[in-house]
């Protein structure tokens, strides 16, 4: 088996038996990985109880193609996950990032994905409590897009035609976009969907393009992001890290 080191970050870590641990690691050159860490629960481990969720470093790696489970033969730390494990709904938001790679990602190389949620996961960790939400939201709008689904926000998905910067507009969440007045449907509460204010679709392009917006009333914007994700990248099941953010939401 050839023998490879790559940069990753660690998504998930279970323990396997009672002196192993399983792991989901995003590679910069390999896609996401499963990988096994035989011995990481001894409490002499060469591993020294650093694979942890978020955690970076340089994985060395015994890689078989066409195997499900790879081999984890070191793990040189570069940065750990504390500042992420240390609030939870910095470590929410991180468990959502890392839940959606998961979910849409695969064993092919897409350097891009790693850097922008390496980026992402840094971001959350610095960012000011009061602007928490707003972050939260750019980067997880900014990473569905980066894995293929990007909504639109700023024209109608039926006709094409742009909508006014005031417009409120029908946001049809099995189309993944907004439909303007002239092709939204007239009997919209049978529809699964829900009409936005021209002010929150702008707010709403922002953050699908990554840029962190000031969000009034966070909880409608993280409700119709979950209806989003759980049509388009969940197959129709809740997202558990949603669930979590949910109960993590101080009242506003």
């Amino acid at each position: 088996m050839p023998l490879i080191r790559v940069e990753a970050i660690i998504l998930q870590s279970f323990a396997y038996s009672e002196t192993s641990k399983i792991l989901r690691l995003a590679t910069r050159t390999h896609g996401v990985r499963s990988v096994i860490a035989r011995g990481a629960l001894r409490p002499r481990s060469r591993f020294g109880g650093i694979l942890e969720p978020f955690t970076e470093g340089i994985a060395t790696l015994y890689v078989k193609e066409g195997r499900d489970l790879q081999t984890l033969s070191a793990f040189d730390l570069t940065r750990t996950g504390q500042e992420l494990g240390s609030d939870l709904r910095r470590f929410g938001g991180a468990s959502l990032l890392a839940e959606l790679v998961l979910r849409a990602a695969s064993e092919e190389a897409d350097p891009q994905l790693f850097d922008q949620l390496r980026g992402a996961l840094g971001r959350i960790a610095r960012a000011a409590p009061e602007r928490l939400d707003g972050i939260l939201l750019a980067e997880a709008w900014a990473l569905v897009g980066r894995l293929g689904f990007t909504p639109a926000f700023e024209h109608c998905t039926a006709c094409g035609q742009a909508a006014g910067d005031h417009e409120d507009a029908f946001f049809d969440y099995d189309a993944g976009g907004i439909l303007c007045t002239r092709c939204a449907p007239t009997d919209a509460g049978r529809h699964a969907g829900r009409i936005i204010p021209g002010a929150a679709r702008r707010t709403l392009a922002n953050l699908v393009a990554g840029v962190p917006a000031e969000v009034e009333r966070p909880a409608a914007y993280w409700a119709l992001f979950s209806r989003f994700i759980t049509r388009h990248i969940a197959d129709g099941a809740p997202l558990r890290s949603l669930a979590f953010l949910a109960e993590m939401m101080e009242p506003r």
